[in-house]
């Protein structure tokens, strides 16, 4: 009783000032979804598509110095990474991998939002960022989204980053995730620290979860209010 109280108190509290072109944007991309969401448990991709922007790769420096490219990773199921990099780099940077919200049935790393989030990233922490592009559910289900984060790593211990990419130190990597996207990095995570290390191993140094999308069999009360939400976790799971 006593968490629910809080969690209702916690309701009741200003949501941040946004600029009105923001709100909109949201909500158009909120009723998009929503409408995307079939009864059925299928998504309407094409309808997702009108909402949903995507933007290339930049392989020649923005404005900032910052470029990337998209990298594949398993073309037999369409698993591919978006790196970006600063120019130049004095000393070995760190890496962050992130993994984009969504649902876990919506959105890519070619989204603009998540492209320009990560391109941020990449300009302010002084970091090479690898964007994971996983399978997305219903049509690919649990667990094939945290085997695709975890085969990126895998990659990436392997291969490395492509030629374009600043020195990087892989005893400093972290997984960063929003939403959907946190929930699969603490779970890359935790899969990544009990297997067996590679030749080469990535140190987890950390992992970041922004606002994580974690479900169970009893729905708390913020849960009931994010009526997407009840519509994703069955068709992930």
């Amino acid at each position: 009783m006593e968490r629910e109280d809080q969690e209702m108190a916690g309701a009741k509290l200003r949501r941040p000032a946004l600029p009105w072109s923001v709100r909109l944007r949201i909500s158009v991309v909120m009723a998009a979804t929503g409408l995307a969401q079939r009864h059925n448990g299928t998504v309407n991709r094409s309808l997702v598509s009108l909402v949903d922007r995507q933007t290339p790769a930049r392989p020649r420096p923005d404005t900032h110095g910052v470029r990337s490219a998209d990298v594949t990773v398993d073309a037999s199921r369409g698993l591919w990474a978006r790196v970006f990099s600063p120019v130049s780099a004095g000393s070995p940077l760190a890496v962050i991998v992130y993994i984009h919200g969504g649902g876990f049935t919506m959105f890519t790393a070619a989204t603009i939002s998540y492209d320009a989030m990560c391109r941020r990233f990449c300009r302010e922490l002084g970091a090479v960022v690898v964007s994971v592009n996983y399978r997305l559910a219903p049509e690919h289900r649990f667990p094939a989204a945290y085997e695709d984060g975890l085969d990126v790593l895998r990659h990436l211990s392997a291969t490395g980053l492509p030629d374009f990419a600043a020195p990087v130190d892989l005893s400093r990597c972290f997984l960063v995730g929003d939403s959907a996207g946190g929930n699969i990095a603490h779970h890359v995570a935790q899969r990544w620290t009990s297997s067996p290390p590679p030749p080469n191993p990535i140190r987890l140094a950390g992992v970041v979860l922004l606002q994580p999308f974690f479900g169970g069999e009893k729905r708390t009360v913020a849960e009931l209010r994010l009526v997407l939400n009840k519509w994703a976790w069955p068709k992930f799971i």
